[in-house]
């Protein structure tokens, strides 16, 4: 399992704006190449975001779900890459010092990526996970009427 964190100059309810805000996720989560549609009721329980990920010729179509959400302080995905897998995904929000710690964890649920899961996958998650928690920071950071990256 990959578990990264950062803290971000900003309230836990300006975080959540942005996780809220389903076509962002291109934007942010490192890999996913184009947001294809959103569900009104993002991100309600059930909802979906349509995405492709990967280098285009070779780009996938899936969906991720919402399995569970408190607004302004959680986020729980199953994140889809069919055909190599699905993933579950929770991002925790908790003020800490006049600002937000987020917590992301990142987990193979099924298919191929999860038969093969070794240390080198978690690594390569992990890291991955640290991007995309960077390039959240900055949107958050922009949304929020700063500019410039916030300490790690």
């Amino acid at each position: 399992m990959a578990i990264v964190q950062r803290t971000v100059q900003a309230s836990p309810e300006q975080v959540f704006t942005v996780l809220a805000d389903g076509w962002t996720y291109s934007d942010w989560v490192v890999g996913t190449v184009h947001i294809r549609d959103v569900d009104e009721h993002w991100p309600a329980v059930g909802a979906q975001l349509h995405h492709k990920a990967g280098p285009w010729p070779l780009s996938l179509q899936d969906s991720s779900t919402v399995l569970a959400v408190v607004p302004g302080r959680s986020l729980r995905l199953r994140a889809g890459l069919w055909p190599l897998g699905s993933a579950i995904v929770t991002i925790d929000l908790a003020p800490a010092g006049g600002g937000t710690r987020i917590v992301m964890a990142e987990d193979f649920e099924a298919g191929p990526l999860l038969w093969i899961r070794n240390k080198i996958n978690d690594l390569v998650l992990h890291r991955r996970n640290i991007e995309s928690l960077s390039r959240l920071t900055d949107i958050v950071l922009r949304s929020a009427g700063r500019v410039g990256r916030d300490q790690r």
